[in-house]
């Protein structure tokens, strides 16, 4: 399995709040945690920043993708707005979460709680190489439904 190694720093808001880390030998994601003062309730159709108290500095090569929790999506409606959020390796400053409310009542976010899930991955970057016409495949330009499978 590929590892990076990435620098963090615990903002003074997250300090007591654990590293995210993996749940199991073979997890995908790591949790993020809420790093809220104060309860943080989230009305039906609202949406919010949450911050997780932490910093990181990624690996050139490398990117995190901020993603829902399937708990949370499929018991309370909360997921990831701008999912999946991407965190560049560029970036320095807080990783925060943007949460909406897609449920029917308020969702209380409590310090600690877990709200999101940390995948990190190799990216690349692309170069574009513009050509008067596309070569041929066995596709073409059939999309929306094409293949003809439900």
């Amino acid at each position: 399995m590929m590892q990076a190694e990435i620098a963090v720093v615990r903002l003074p808001h997250g300090r007591d709040l654990p590293l995210p880390h993996y749940a199991s030998a073979q997890a995908a994601g790591m949790d993020l945690r809420a790093a809220v003062r104060e309860t943080l309730i989230l009305k039906p159709g609202a949406r919010a920043l949450v911050p997780t108290g932490l910093a990181m500095a990624l690996p050139e090569g490398f990117e995190a993708q901020v993603r829902p929790r399937s708990g949370l999506a499929l018991k309370h409606g909360i997921t990831v707005l701008n999912a999946p959020g991407t965190i560049d390796a560029d970036y320095r400053g807080e990783v925060g979460v943007i949460l909406v409310n897609l449920g029917d009542v308020p969702f209380h976010i409590e310090r600690g709680d877990r709200i999101a899930q940390l995948v990190v991955a190799p990216c690349a970057q692309a170069r574009w190489r513009e050509v008067a016409q596309l070569e041929d495949s066995e596709r073409g330009e059939g999309g929306f439904g094409s293949s003809g499978h439900r």
